[in-house]
């Protein structure tokens, strides 16, 4: 017998949401907590907070003394200065042309290389950390765990797991590789993300062996739930008497409580919710769909060099006291073919400082605007100063999702006139790229972040306002999926007695 096309709809709607509503409902609530309680990490704010503050009185190799003992030749990229390791000042050396993990860590006060981080260099690290080295438990070391699938941390497996005795019962992750503390999570953080970002972002199935189909189960099932939604929303529709109402009166022909509850909030949420699941699917840049294939910036003409520190240039001692105060690190690079330091307080902007006198020193704009125009092979449209935030860069909380990556006022934005129609957002301050955004990415951020965080400046700056419409809606949605499910339940039970 032939079904007839709507009851092949109802159908269809009936049992892919009865499987989906579950999925549905665990995606709202997660949400909702998820709006308050984000997935653990150590933003530079907090690893800036604790580390400990470098000793002009300590006998701190210089850059070249210190790589000339550990056989570090040749030019860097980038090097750091800090007492992120063991306790102890330790060089981060960056190689020019080096990978993501490819760093060499050299002891600042004898020149040797980092030895192999274990337990007790671990809980040094934590010690530094924390401030106390009281209290502190090993809980041994792991590659991966519920709190650690970001793949920004794949350079530092495997990671050494620490417990703090603070109040928080904090657990905090050292590099296997560096010894560096790269991520903190507190107990409240813990508990609340398997009820959130850990169940939300359907972790269960990462570090497993569904790791490897991990994308493919989160953008099918969205797909999966985009089709259901739509369904529901058809039927619904067919369903509701706008004009005539039915013989009983009412305008949904559903007689009991839970159909009705069903119909109606699927009527006044089914658009939310289908925007939301598929702003979730474009937060997974579904089979590549953002990439634009745009060439890499061109940063040659902004470093104008290779970093190479000689024994001419001034020492860390030199450079913490032109700082005038404690500064928990000291970084070197190129900048416009002068090597730059950079001193870091525990807060506020970094000053910069010739490498070879220890002055301070402002770049200069003119130079600077120049050497940014060559980042793209590419004319120039224009280039805007920003003083405030705007749609396409500004800041969240540090707990969200974006919250970790640093947005300084005022910046540069160079707008290029390239095929991809490419933004690049620069700090005219340090020299420093912040970001670039082309035409797939600004449509990333509207398909993703707009519709499914509503990151939209009226509302951000005006809480609780955004918290009061999203947890509106997501309760309404919670209420659709919710009794979906019911419904769902109710209708196998019947179906197995």
């Amino acid at each position: 017998m032939r079904l007839h096309p709507k009851r092949w709809l109802y159908l269809t709607h009936r049992w892919l949401g009865i499987a989906l509503c579950a999925f549905f409902a665990m995606w709202f609530v997660s949400g909702m907590v998820m709006m308050y309680v984000g997935y653990p990490k150590l933003t530079p704010a907090e690893r800036l907070a604790h580390l400990p503050a470098l000793d002009a009185a300590a006998p701190l190799l210089s850059p070249a003394q210190a790589l000339e003992r550990a056989g570090v030749g040749g030019a860097l990229k980038d090097l750091r200065l800090a007492a992120a390791s063991g306790g102890r000042p330790v060089y981060f050396a960056t190689p020019a042309g080096a990978r993501g993990g490819d760093v060499v860590v050299i002891d600042a006060l004898h020149g040797e290389h980092l030895p192999p981080v274990d337990a007790s260099w671990a809980l040094a690290s934590a010690a530094a950390y924390a401030g106390s080295s009281q209290g502190l438990a090993y809980l041994g070391s792991v590659d991966e765990d519920a709190f650690t699938h970001s793949r920004g941390l794949d350079a530092h497996r495997p990671l050494h797991r620490v417990q703090l005795a603070d109040a928080d019962h904090s657990w905090l992750y050292v590099s296997g590789q560096t010894g560096e503390v790269v991520r903190d999570a507190t107990r409240t953080e813990r508990l609340w993300n398997y009820a959130g970002a850990w169940i939300h972002w359907l972790y269960p199935f990462r570090g497993n062996a569904f790791n490897a189909y991990w994308s493919d189960i989160v953008n099918w099932l969205s797909v999966a739930g985009i089709g259901v939604a739509l369904a529901g929303t058809a039927v619904g529709i067919m369903r509701w008497r706008f004009t005539r109402p039915y013989r009983s009166g009412a305008r949904s022909p559903y007689p009991g409580r839970m159909m009705r509850w069903h119909h109606v909030s699927g009527l006044l949420f089914a658009l939310i919710t289908i925007t939301w699941i598929f702003s979730g699917l474009m937060s997974m840049n579904p089979w590549r769909i953002f990439d634009s294939g745009a060439a890499p910036l061109q940063t040659t003409a902004l470093q104008g060099g290779p970093l190479v520190l000689t024994a001419q240039h001034a020492t860390p001692q030199a450079l913490i006291g032109a700082a005038g105060g404690p500064v928990r690190e000291l970084r070197w690079q190129m900048v416009l073919g002068r090597p730059t330091a950079f001193a870091q307080a525990a807060s506020g902007a970094a000053q910069l400082f010739d490498a070879g006198t220890a002055r301070p020193l402002a770049l200069d704009p003119a130079a600077l605007k120049t050497a940014a125009t060559q980042l793209i092979a590419a004319p120039v449209a224009r280039i805007d100063t920003l003083t405030d935030y705007d749609l396409y860069y500004y800041a969240r909380a540090p707990h969200s999702m974006m919250g970790a990556s640093e947005r300084p006022l005022p910046i540069w934005r160079i707008v290029f006139d390239d095929t991809h129609a490419s933004w690049v957002h620069l700090d005219p301050h340090t020299g420093n790229v912040l970001g670039r955004l082309d035409s797939h990415k600004r449509a990333s951020r509207w398909l993703f972040a707009m519709l499914h965080s509503w990151d939209w400046l009226p509302l951000l700056e005006r809480r609780p306002l955004w918290d009061i419409t999203l947890l509106t809606l997501s309760l309404g949605g919670l209420l659709l999926s919710g009794s979906g499910m019911v419904i769902g339940w109710r209708r196998l039970r019947r179906r197995q007695g």
